[in-house]
Parts: C-alpha cells; structure tokens; sequence
C-alpha cells in the first residue's frame, strides 16, 4: 500500500509521559495518571510586509526520487521510503506544511487550539493517545467536526513501545484505534501513526502499516514540552516561536503539543498567521491517493 510521505527532528518528551501501566488480565491497561504540564509561498499582504528577518529561510527539501503529487501538496511514495527513523516519514513530501499536536485530546488545551485553527481557517493533524480518547470522545468528535486528521499515537505513550512484544504492540495500536472509533464511528479513517518519543523503528512501522497507517517522524521540533531553557512563560513562548519559524520549509512536519501545554496555544496564535503569510497549510489527507 503506498503511503503518504510526510514531518522530522527531535522526539516527544520524557517529562511529559505519563505514569504507565500494564494489560490487566481482561488486556486493557490501567488508566494512567494524567500527564504534566502549491504554493507555499502565498501572496504577502502589502499592508503587513513582514520584515527580511522575519521571513522564512530554510532551503526546500530534495523531492523524492520517483515521487508523485497527490491532492493536497502532498506526495505518493512507497512504502517504508520515508527519510525518519524506521523509513518513517519527515515531511509531506509537497509544499504544503502540516501541523501536528501530539498527547492529547487535552480538556484545557486542545479546545484552545482548535478555536485558534477554527479562526484561521487552517487544518491539523492530531496524535492523540488513546486512554486520553477514552475520557474525553467529545473532544475526539469536535476534532473531526472541525476537519482534523487523525493520528494514532499509542495507547499510553510508552517510549519503549517498539521493545514490547510483537503482541502487546499489536493490541496496543488496534485498542487505541478501536477507542478512536468508538468515538467517532468506524468510518472515520485513522491514516497514520507516530510512535511515542518519534521511536520508530522498521517493525513498529510495518506494523502501523498493516493496520492501515503511515509512520509519521518531523522536521520541525520546537521542543514546547521543555520549559528548562526558558526563563519564564513569556521567554518560552517566544523561543517556541522562534524555533518554528527559523526551521519550518516547505515540506515540513511541525510537531507541537496540545496536552499540558498551554503556552503552545499562545504561541500558534501568532504562529498560524505567520506561517499561512508563506506556506500553504494542510492536515495530512484522510484517504492518501495512490500510484
């Protein structure tokens, strides 16, 4: 089956996992304790020109050898010829730019996010872990109201996930997509996964592909789960900031946080608008095109 190439850098954090569990004896998990705190280049308004520091300046990504435009900006390519770990995908493989959130569906938080892309116009794809999706279905359904793309990101977000058993893998990934459905119905399509911490590895990647989704990696990290470097909510801010729009290119996956992470919203509130100033912005498609 042919995937959709697709983000790439740095992996989700450690800090952020949450108090993990094991298959009870009916094969689900205990409940874990919530987790801590084409053309891109669109037309400039000339009534707000951006200064030439402000503009984007990473180089394009190489396209693909053989790759093939798909509706949307992005490309078809085989499987397991992604640039990530594994053969997991780094960018869309287009021009257009993806916005990913990872951890949630958060109460608090992915609402928030979902007005700031609802007021823009712009679509995401949300990774969504999935004993969060069990609590919390209504903000499953409201991303799929909006327009979202769906992401299977594990069922508790071990980091070790691809060390586990080929069983408890399995079940891992078929439970969380089956909480999804449960929220959703069956016919809304779960095209892809991302492995807890971007910890993929060739097995867990032909995994996801067996059950029907493509291994997404990233190309841009601004790390917001970390607060360390930062000296208070303000500074944090602002280097989230800065990080996405020194690195984001044409092609990329940006990967961000909506579960614990209220700064990140404050940060896309001036994120999305900058980013829609110069790239055309997508959620990965819900059905891939084929070759």
């Amino acid at each position: 089956m042919a995937v959709v190439a697709l983000l790439g850098s740095t992996a989700c954090a450690d800090n952020h996992v949450s108090q993990r569990a094991s298959p009870s004896a009916t094969g689900t998990p205990a409940s874990p304790a919530a987790a801590a705190p084409p053309s891109p280049s669109a037309t400039r308004s000339p009534s707000a020109p951006a200064s030439p520091s402000d503009r984007p300046t990473s180089p394009k990504p190489s396209p693909s050898s053989g790759a093939r435009t798909a509706e949307g900006g992005f490309v078809v390519r085989p499987p397991g010829s992604g640039h990530g770990p594994g053969a997991s995908e780094r960018f869309t493989g287009g021009t257009a730019v993806a916005l990913t959130f990872d951890d949630g569906p958060d109460p608090v938080n992915t609402p928030a996010i979902l007005k700031v892309l609802r007021d823009n116009g712009v679509k995401a794809t949300f990774c969504m872990v999935g004993f969060r999706v069990r609590d919390h279905p209504e903000l499953v359904r409201q991303i799929v109201a909006d327009g979202h793309a769906l992401c299977n990101h594990s069922w508790q977000h071990l980091l070790n996930l691809a060390k586990k058993d080929p069983a408890y893998v399995d079940w891992d990934l078929r439970h969380t997509n089956d909480m999804i459905h449960a929220a959703v119905g069956a016919d809304v399509p779960i095209r892809y996964f991302r492995a807890p911490g971007g910890n993929f590895t060739p097995e867990l990647v032909a995994k996801a592909r067996e059950l029907g989704m493509a291994s997404i990696y990233w190309d841009v990290d601004p790390r917001d789960w970390d607060h360390n470097p930062d000296a208070d909510h303000a500074a944090h801010i602002q280097r989230v900031i800065r990080e996405v729009k020194q690195h984001v290119r044409e092609g990329s996956i940006v990967l961000s946080h909506d579960n614990g992470q209220p700064d990140t919203v404050v940060a896309y509130r001036t994120l999305v608008p900058w980013l829609k100033e110069y790239f055309t912005l997508e959620a990965l498609p819900t059905t891939p095109t084929r070759p």
